[in-house]
């Protein structure tokens, strides 16, 4: 996991004749120099004599600026330009940039077989949503592809992994098809609340009912947008301008901006509850899968209307059938599905009170030629070796760098998710301080990455976005996150480069009331025990937990025989307890008790657990 998690880049400048080099990526026997375009060769043979030199003449490289050529000076190798291969359609702005950079191969529908076959000639990859980059074709590639763009937003259809792996950089096109999306979003509501689509295929088959299609007025009704950011606040504005009455639910939200334009944020089950329309505009992550179920629809107003034009998976479809055929959801207007594209005899796509279209949110010309221009753009800067802000993974970093933060990053990222699950939905999180308690001098500490790591525990969760170093703060900024830093010098083995890292979120509201401190801050702190993360101390409590798996906290009077009494209500649902640890101030007072379980218990065990006497609170947390 760490391996996989830890990114970064690395810069040099080379002498005046040789091309700039800033991308490198280091591996147990070599450096990769990025000489894209210039130094790059046709066939795979070569591409390794001119991407992989001894890592003692890479190092002096970086030292000196010298270059020892001799290895390059081979007249069989000429300079050639990039193949950048597009394997769905482009706007052709988008092509003209790509052409005027390197040779352009435009090659549509081909099966996985031939894209395989081609790849291994091609320095850039283009693709939409139809297109599947796995580890199959980077393995095809033979460390050719040093890019992939994805024309959009989604990358469910990249193994950013594997590309990780291979050494190929993840760039997509996230802003271009904002505007776009947000129109079809208002499209559908309005075409929903008025009946459009059924009226007009009834009149297409001769019939004349005006009395069948009586719509409902959108003046001074409640919608709810769910996920407020580029598409969602699009959306809001233009309900706004309808006259409608506009609340939101995103934990990352600036309230400062949604207050801007006349938006109210609130909790998840407050939005729902009271909205009669509802805009889904929320990433498809392990923790939005299938969020709109039978228990998220029975909490809705009955007679709510529902719009999709952010991911099929969010919604539970046979849930969803189910609320319209109780009348619970009175209609829905979808543009994508969990299958697309979705079967024939779908229950779902045949029933009358639903409007659908086949996933045109970014489908105009514009969108298209603004997607077009902003995935070339990326894609030329890769190549070029420049950093981007639209990034989704980065090169590996130096074993030696590795090797020692390898336990530290998962620390980090473990913190980061743990704490984004202590806090109340609705408040969100915006200011994070983070402590690191090293042996070493402040200064021979380089944070960054453990930073990124805080920002992709934190974020990823809740998040379309994927976070590394190249791209942590950027994010962080995007989504209104400030993390600041501060670095103590303790009396501990300057060996080990940090001694605890310490996450304190203020400003927020809490799950558990114990993970709150005397200055009203979520605080929560880790440590490394031979070569595991640890959470050490909750607020003012000492635990002792590894932090891996799913976790129950509860705090509890310290008494005997709590331990025997949870234990029990666990086993008698099935639920494997591997661990248990309690952590306590003083003898007979409060303390937390910590419940390492092996799959998540049932809402029936987790009430019996709340309704035992001793126990005052208690949270699940999935790590």
């Amino acid at each position: 996991m760490a391996s996989s998690s830890a990114n970064a880049l690395f810069s040099s400048s080379l002498a005046p004749s040789i091309p700039k080099s800033p991308l490198l990526s280091i591996s147990n026997s070599s450096v990769s120099l990025n000489l894209l375009p210039t130094l790059h060769s046709s066939s795979s043979a070569s591409s390794s004599r001119c991407n992989f030199i001894p890592i003692r003449s890479v190092l002096k490289t970086v030292e000196t600026f010298e270059l020892h050529t001799s290895d390059l000076a081979d007249p069989t190798f000429p300079n050639t330009r990039s193949t950048i291969l597009v394997a769905e359609k482009l706007g052709e702005a988008g092509l003209k940039l790509l052409r005027s950079f390197g040779d352009v191969d435009c090659a549509y529908d081909l099966s996985p077989e031939q894209l395989c076959a081609k790849i291994s000639s091609c320095d850039a990859l283009i693709v939409r949503s139809g297109t599947t980059v796995n580890r199959q074709l980077f393995e095809a590639a033979k460390g050719r592809l040093k890019v992939v763009g994805r024309a959009g937003v989604g990358i469910d259809n990249v193994d950013l992994q594997a590309a990780t792996e291979f050494g190929c950089l993840v760039v997509n096109a996230p802003t271009a098809n904002t505007i776009a999306a947000a129109e079809h979003g208002i499209a559908l509501l309005t075409a929903m609340a008025r009946n459009v689509a059924q009226a007009d295929a009834s009149m297409k088959a001769g019939k004349w009912e005006r009395n069948k299609y009586v719509g409902v007025s959108l003046v001074g009704k409640t919608l709810a947008v769910m996920g407020f950011g580029k598409v969602g606040s699009e959306v809001a504005r233009r309900a706004k301008g309808l006259g409608m009455q506009v609340i939101a639910h995103d934990p990352y939200a600036p309230v400062d901006r949604a207050r801007a334009i006349g938006v109210e944020l609130v909790s998840f089950n407050q939005a729902i509850s009271t909205a009669d329309f509802i805009s889904l505009h929320m990433p498809l992550t392990p923790t939005t899968s299938k969020i709109f179920n039978d228990d998220t629809f029975a909490l809705m107003k009955k007679g709510a209307r529902l719009i999709n034009v952010a991911r099929g998976g969010v919604i539970d479809e046979d849930a969803l059938v189910r609320a319209l055929d109780s009348g619970v959801v009175a209609q829905a207007a979808l543009d994508v599905f969990a299958e697309e594209p979705p079967p024939k005899d779908s229950k779902l796509v045949q029933h009358k009170n639903v409007t659908f279209t086949p996933h045109l949110g970014a489908s105009t010309k514009e969108a298209q030629e603004g997607v077009a221009i902003e995935i070339a753009e990326a894609v030329v800067g890769a190549l070029n070796g420049e950093l981007s802000a639209t990034a989704v993974n980065a090169p590996m970093v130096a074993p030696e760098v590795l090797s020692e933060l390898a336990p530290y990053v998962v620390l980090a990222e473990k913190l980061g998710r743990l704490a984004v699950q202590l806090v109340a939905g609705g408040s969100g999180i915006k200011s994070i301080k983070v402590v690191y308690r090293t042996g070493r001098t402040p200064d021979d500490l380089d944070t960054r990455l453990l930073r990124a790591m805080i920002t992709k525990g934190i974020i990823e969760p809740i998040s379309d976005s994927h976070i590394n170093l190249v791209n942590a703060d950027f994010t962080a900024k995007q989504k209104g996150l400030r993390i600041s830093e501060e670095r103590v010098e303790v009396n501990a083995p300057p060996e080990f480069p940090v001694d605890s890292i310490q996450i304190l979120v203020s400003n927020v509201e809490s799950k558990f009331a114990s993970a709150v401190s005397e200055k009203g801050e979520v605080a929560i702190e880790g440590k490394v025990k031979y070569g595991v993360p640890h959470l050490t101390r909750v607020a003012s409590f000492n635990v002792d937990v590894s932090l891996e798996g799913k976790l129950i906290l509860c705090r509890q009077v310290d008494q005997p025989g709590m331990i025997g009494r949870v234990g029990s209500i666990l086993g008698e649902n099935n639920v494997n307890v591997n661990f248990m640890s309690v952590g306590r101030m003083t003898r007979k007072k409060r303390a937390i008790m910590a419940i390492g379980v092996d799959e998540e218990p049932n809402k029936e065990s987790l009430r019996k657990i709340g309704e035992v006497p001793a126990v005052e609170e208690f949270v699940f947390l999935d790590l």
